[in-house]
């Protein structure tokens, strides 16, 4: 499903309450209370359909990119969040609380007990839900994390369908009252798919270690081999969510871009750094550890860019792995187009693969450029960071109006390089990032 019926599809589901309510014929209330509804009403769809943007459906991170989906998610829940808290305070007053105040033709609010309380609860989880994201990253583990949020946002939207149906003047309506419970089992759905349906089917398709090697400073090399199955189908750029020494139904598990490529066989290989509880224990891993595998996900393939007349790839530090999948996918298929590695690291001993990319340099259409931010005396090669200078004198501008760039690495790099690459003019749809980080 293309990306532009996709937000079609989403704008529909998230408006077709509003319209909904607008087609019962009530007659108008005063503004403020119209506003009050409509924001709940718009609020609680939003909040609905986060499930299923956060749910690692294909059909959408392989559209739109998974951090594009995840920033959504985040920006959606924070707009929903705002709507839903000041749903209460909109109301206009007396005229909506007591009949014989109202105007004519409008109707009294509905503040029975048993609608009512449903409401006070998922208002306080929402706001404790949000003030546990804010301050997620200092407070729990991520897999902690994801649990928690996970259940108490299915128990809050719960309560919240519940008072809608109960005291809204909208809600009460059948149809929409099935439209909102429909919704709640798509929330229900996407967190069983996530957290039950997935590890039993990854339980069906296991994985061993094959080995674990340094490859450069605090930078490991892991592979899996395939246990009982022909492996995965991917393609280069693509990540995968990976646990290790873990049962197939667990919260530990965490994304990696897949650094082989489909032509070197059913082994996987990636390029990890220590950077956390899970990374920083890579070095104590023995061959043969049971891991299992969620994937192929990601939108950084060249899929929809075969026709390039070349592959500019920026990469920094640990974002030279979906590179070098593209790289060693790219000699396999003998590609003729010319293409360049721009490889940004802080010191001389965080370059991985060094050997290998000089290799393919030597024998291929590939250019590669080292860049440090920390470089030693002796150092040739380029220093700083990637700027839009420094790319001006490695591609001419041919290259820039005709090439597909491939940019991965921290956050900060990513946007920088972005506004480079399109200072210098070249097109959005030939800038392909995705980054691990949302905040």
């Amino acid at each position: 499903m293309p990306a532009v019926l996709l937000v079609l599809f989403y704008l529909g589901l998230t408006c077709a309450p509003l319209a909904m309510a607008a087609l019962q014929g009530h007659a108008p209330r005063p503004l403020r209370d119209e506003l009050a509804s409509g924001v709940a009403l718009a609020g609680l769809a939003i909040l609905l359909m986060e499930f299923a943007l956060s749910g690692r459906f294909r059909v959408i991170s392989g559209r739109i990119g998974m951090d594009v989906t995840m920033r959504l998610h985040q920006l959606l829940a924070r707009a929903a969040t705002v709507m839903i808290l000041l749903h209460p305070y909109l109301y206009s007053g007396l005229q909506s609380l007591r009949a014989g105040l109202t105007p004519p033709g409008s109707a009294p609010l509905n503040f029975d007990w048993s609608g009512l309380w449903p409401g006070i609860v998922a208002w306080l989880l929402l706001g404790a839900l949000m003030v546990m994201a804010l301050g997620r990253d200092g407070l729990y583990r991520h897999e902690m994390w994801r649990a928690m949020h996970g259940i108490m946002a299915l128990v809050m939207t719960g309560f919240g369908v519940l008072h809608a149906t109960r005291a809204g003047r909208y809600s009460g309506d059948p149809a929409l009252a099935m439209l909102w419970w429909a919704l709640f089992g798509v929330a229900v759905f996407s967190l069983l798919w996530v957290y039950v349906v997935k590890p039993l089917m990854k339980a069906r398709r296991p994985w061993v270690v094959g080995a674990v090697t340094r490859l450069a400073d605090r930078t490991w090399e892991l592979r899996l081999s395939p246990e009982g199955h022909k492996g995965l189908r991917y393609l280069p750029g693509h990540f995968a969510w990976i646990s290790i020494g873990k049962p197939a139904v667990s919260l530990d598990e965490n994304p990696f871009s897949i650094a082989s490529a489909p032509s070197d066989g059913p082994d996987l290989r990636f390029v990890i750094k220590e950077l956390g509880d899970f990374t920083n224990r890579l070095g104590d891993i023995k061959p043969g550890a049971r891991a299992y595998v969620d994937a192929p996900f990601g939108s950084l393939t060249l899929k929809r860019h075969k026709h390039a007349a070349g592959v500019a790839l920026i990469a920094g530090g640990v974002g030279i792995a979906p590179m070098l999948s593209h790289l060693r996918q790219l000699d396999a298929d003998a590609d003729p187009r010319p293409r360049l590695l721009v490889y940004a690291n802080r010191t001389e001993a965080q370059i991985a693969c060094r050997e290998e990319l000089d290799q393919r340099a030597a024998h291929g259409p590939l250019r590669v450029t080292h860049v440090l931010s920390e470089p030693p005396p002796d150092w040739t090669g380029e220093t700083g960071f990637v700027t839009a200078e420094m790319i001006q004198r490695l591609l001419d501008e041919e290259a820039l109006q005709s090439w597909v760039f491939v940019l991965c690495g921290p956050p900060p790099m990513l946007h920088a390089v972005e506004k480079a690459l399109m200072d210098l003019g070249v097109a959005p749809k030939n800038i392909l990032l995705e980054q691990f980080s949302y905040d």
